[in-house]
């Protein structure tokens, strides 16, 4: 089921409108989960970082074992392009896919130079956050050495909706979830900060988590606006603590956290990161 409405696909050299089919039932992606995608954003005649996202699914599908049939400035080159023949007026979700068409003789190990790439482009309006209620799931994330996580592999994601369908079903709308020994990693969504005594706070990346685009811009921009920024082994007794919490995504970009558990949270800090964020993204990304 695809997320928008309005769609419009990239495909063996075309673009397409629609949810149109790329896969086929022998592909060694759809029995294998080589599956690996990359998101963006396009809104108001910006795409931030779009760069950056091309980059990185290409070296999420060299993590996977396969060769990409692009390189990132080819990808761009080619959302950019889809992008303004879609002449949507709705934020759009820029999602690159990646995925093997065959193996090798071992059944498992995708054959490198047999992968497909399709792009996606779905209307996904991107509104102002509101009320947003953050628990702590009892599952957790895989180690680098038990699982693909420095990919932004498809294989992944079951495990990430487990993490928000328990907290929903506790009536939270997101969770923090943890590595094998304990330390906060990222919530089943996005990556997460904490302001305490003025101060920010985020979990430092020890490859249980993707280090996310959205993160690093925005330790770049505080950092640059002269505020301190910790990337720190955390615990949930931290959040406990927190004055405010916030969380960064592609989806969302910048998402303040009203409560916490049963702890009601300002949002002061969090909004006004988010307007920073805004304002790169208004002078830095028609690029």
């Amino acid at each position: 089921m695809a997320m928008g409405g309005n769609i419009f696909t990239w495909y063996a050299g075309e673009w397409k409108r629609g949810n149109t089919a790329i896969m086929g039932a022998a592909d060694h992606g759809a029995w294998q989960g080589t599956m690996v995608f990359d998101g963006a954003r396009a809104f108001d005649g910006l795409m931030p970082d779009l760069d950056q996202h091309c980059a990185r699914i290409v070296r999420s599908a060299h993590t996977m074992g396969m060769n990409s049939p692009l390189d990132g400035p080819q990808i761009e080159a080619l959302i950019r392009d889809g992008v303004a023949a879609m002449k949507s007026d709705v934020p759009l979700y820029l999602r690159p896919m990646i995925w093997s068409r065959e193996c090798l003789p071992s059944l498992i190990e995708p054959d490198p130079d047999s992968t497909e790439i399709a792009i996606c482009l779905e209307e996904l309006p991107m509104n102002r956050p509101g009320n947003v209620a953050l628990t702590v799931s009892p599952y957790k994330r895989p180690h680098p050495d038990t699982a693909p996580t420095t990919a932004k592999a498809a294989c992944l994601y079951p495990n990430n909706a487990r993490i928000i369908a328990e907290a929903r079903s506790r009536g939270f709308n997101n969770a923090l979830s943890m590595d094998l020994d304990g330390h906060v990693a990222e919530t089943g969504s996005t990556n997460v900060f904490m302001r305490r005594d003025g101060e920010y706070f985020t979990p430092k990346p020890n490859g249980t988590f993707l280090n996310g685009i959205t993160r690093q811009r925005i330790i770049g921009l505080l950092r640059a606006a002269g505020e301190t920024v910790h990337e720190a082994s955390l615990l949930p007794e931290d959040f406990a603590q927190a004055e405010e919490i916030f969380l960064t995504g592609n989806a969302s970009k910048v998402t303040p956290v009203s409560r916490f558990e049963d702890r009601e949270l300002p949002t002061k800090h969090g909004f006004g990161i988010r307007d920073m964020y805004m304002d790169f993204a208004a002078t830095t990304g028609r690029g």
